[in-house]
């Protein structure tokens, strides 16, 4: 599309200011969770990590309904065709998500809450009646592996009986499981999709571990730690040397090859077994073209502050909604220096390697 050819050369030529509005409002609605999942730092308790901060670290606990509402406006105002994300840190136990989704969808924004589903069952008919457009459910493996992985003995069940209570509703949202791969379900991959095939699922989604492991993080932090400072992330209970990589690899070929009633894909589509190795062993190394996360997303915390992207990116703050407008703020010196930076750096910082934004291209042959 001419739209996409002006985007990319807008960002290869002057990306020191973005012409294009977001794809993506990330809402970081509040700063607690009701799990403990063993490959998040949040999780972990591995809250100096800058994941964990952007997740966990502002308060109050609980972003405001009327900063949430103003939000809500801004977007309609300036951004209508924008996307708000329910992203952080978990949406389902914010207290003012119904009244928000009811106050956006009015103002006819699309939106979409990312959830471990612990709660679903008995929000489902109100999130309904709430009209939200869309739902993404962290599930990693079937009952025993899912439920050991986020440290509650029921978890699993209580997304499936969500999953359910959503599906008993002709206008129910449109649902994608995401499966986050590690060392613990790899051999999870194909019961887990053989149980959902009589569930009314779009899609599921394998995500290849997103981390930064501490060479990364020197070597980045050498370089750019005076502007962006990067920290380990995602690998306090992880061992790489444990992940059975010719399993997955194995696993890999047999769905692609296999037809399901609901789209599966991989991120990154990895396919052969330099690639596995690449990703998990040889971080140092780049994949990928260039991060397009920071030219069509920005997340808001609880405070009002804004960082670029998501809350993998940098506890970096672009501007604050309770001093400057959205507007304002997507195209702030100090998101639009970022922009330049990382275009400059050949479109990623060396902390990007294994962020999910960082994956444009890999795997795919091109």
């Amino acid at each position: 599309m001419i739209q996409d050819k002006l985007k990319t050369l807008n960002q290869k030529v002057y990306p020191q200011y973005n012409f294009f509005p977001p794809k993506w409002i990330v809402l970081g609605v509040n700063n607690i969770c009701n799990l403990h999942c063993k490959m998040c730092d949040v999780g972990t308790e591995s809250y100096e990590t800058t994941f964990a901060q952007n997740l966990v670290g502002t308060h109050p606990i609980n972003m405001p309904l009327e900063l949430l509402k103003h939000v809500i406006d801004q977007v309609a105002t300036y951004f209508p065709k924008a996307k708000l994300g329910y992203a952080f840190t978990e949406p389902l136990i914010y207290p003012h998500l119904l009244e928000s989704l009811v106050y956006a969808n009015n103002r006819g924004l699309y939106t979409m809450v990312t959830t471990n589903a612990l709660t679903l069952k008995q929000k489902a008919a109100k999130l309904v009646e709430a009209g939200l457009h869309e739902i993404c459910i962290s599930l990693d493996g079937t009952a025993a592996i899912h439920n050991e992985i986020r440290g509650n003995k029921k978890s699993f069940e209580k997304a499936v009986e969500g999953i359910d209570a959503l599906n008993a509703f002709d206008s129910s949202p449109d649902i994608t499981l995401i499966y986050a791969l590690t060392e613990w379900n790899i051999d999870c991959m194909l019961p887990f999709l053989e149980f959902f095939k009589n569930h009314k699922i779009a899609r599921v989604a394998f995500m290849h571990t997103q981390f930064t492991d501490t060479k990364v993080a020197e070597v980045h932090n050498s370089k750019y730690g005076h502007l962006y400072r990067a920290t380990i992330s995602n690998i306090q209970e992880l061992d790489f040397s444990k992940m059975n990589l010719d399993k997955l690899l194995e696993n890999i070929r047999y769905i692609k090859t296999n037809s399901y009633p609901f789209e599966v894909f991989f991120s990154p589509e990895i396919s052969t077994a330099d690639q596995l190795t690449t990703y998990y062993f040889q971080t140092g190394k780049i994949l990928g073209r260039h991060c397009p996360d920071v030219f069509s997303n920005m997340m808001i915390k609880s405070d009002g502050s804004v960082i670029p992207s998501h809350g993998r990116c940098y506890n970096l703050t672009v501007g604050n909604l309770y001093e400057e407008s959205l507007q304002t703020i997507w195209n702030s010196s100090v998101f639009n220096k970022l922009r330049k930076d990382i275009m400059q750096a050949g479109g990623y910082f060396d902390a990007c390697s294994r962020c999910c934004s960082g994956f444009n291209g890999y795997g795919t042959n091109k």
